[in-house]
């Protein structure tokens, strides 16, 4: 082996740590959210499935409460 195919041989490993250090966050991130994935289904086909028991309340300020004023313009 010469050195010009030497320092191609280095070469090539270089990239290749580079690729796989480029890579590797990404390939984590996806192992993680597939994770995450199957323990929402997991979760959501154990949970019953229940909608809410009473209607939500009129939005507004609650009773006893201050009014809220605008702020002021500058």
């Amino acid at each position: 082996m010469n050195t010009t195919q030497t320092e191609a041989l280095i070469s090539m490993v270089a990239v290749l740590g580079l690729f796989v250090l480029m890579v590797a966050p990404a390939v984590i991130g996806i192992l993680r959210d597939r994770r995450l994935d199957r323990q929402i289904r997991r979760a959501a086909a154990a949970a019953p499935v229940t909608g809410p028991s009473d209607p939500p309340a009129a939005s507004g300020p609650a009773r006893g409460t201050a009014p809220r004023r605008p702020a002021r313009a500058a």
